[in-house]
């Protein structure tokens, strides 16, 4: 049995080593997806603007100008940062609180699922709805569309824009806050390691 741990020690020992990879792989995956949102933000910021801040079909938000320029900028800096592993624990904390407020402003109401799919856990009944809705949509495009051309690139799917993204986008940059940008594999790493050269 003691073997048995010793062996075990120094696998864990050496496979330490790659422990950064995981913490670059969660970067690599966010930075496209922090990227576009801001991007789109920017592009259209008048209409983000009034979208955060319209309360009938909007977000309904205060000060909607602020808001919706500290979203822009912690998704675009945000995406720069993470792909340097750059102070990744620091902003990794506004991109979280802006993923929280998409969950509760935006997603809260439609439940968990993104995409509406009656035979997954967690469906409500907006979802179960939707399966006579997609239906009904398949036969009319069968009937007077190509339907074929339309679901060459995959199938035809609901959105039902639940929090499911962005409470996976939430937990990955809470990894990213305890784990920081990885070892070996960051500038955070390389910065620490010089001042502890020069110190």
């Amino acid at each position: 049995m003691e073997r048995l741990f010793t062996t075990y020690r120094k696998l864990i020992s050496g496979i330490q080593h790659f422990d950064g990879l995981v913490a670059l792989s969660i970067r690599c995956y966010l930075v496209p997806i922090f990227w576009m949102a801001g991007h789109h933000k920017l592009q259209h910021f008048s209409d983000t603007v009034t979208w955060f801040g319209n309360p009938d079909w909007g977000l309904g938000l205060p000060l909607p100008w602020l808001m919706a320029s500290l979203a822009t900028a912690s998704e675009l800096l945000g995406a720069v940062l993470l792909a340097l592993g750059l102070a990744t624990r620091y902003i990794s904390i506004p991109l979280s609180i802006t993923m929280l407020v998409a969950i509760f402003t935006v997603h809260w109401q439609n439940g968990w699922q993104a995409i509406a799919d009656p035979s997954a856990p967690f469906a409500n009944p907006q979802v179960f709805a939707s399966a006579d809705k997609l239906e009904h949509a398949q036969q009319l495009l069968m009937q007077y569309g190509n339907y074929d051309w339309l679901t060459s690139s995959g199938s035809l799917v609901i959105l039902n824009n639940g929090i499911e993204f962005a409470a996976t986008y939430l937990i990955m940059l809470l990894a990213l806050i305890v784990m920081g940008g990885g070892r070996y594999v960051s500038v955070d790493d390389w910065i620490k390691r010089y001042s502890r050269h020069v110190t």
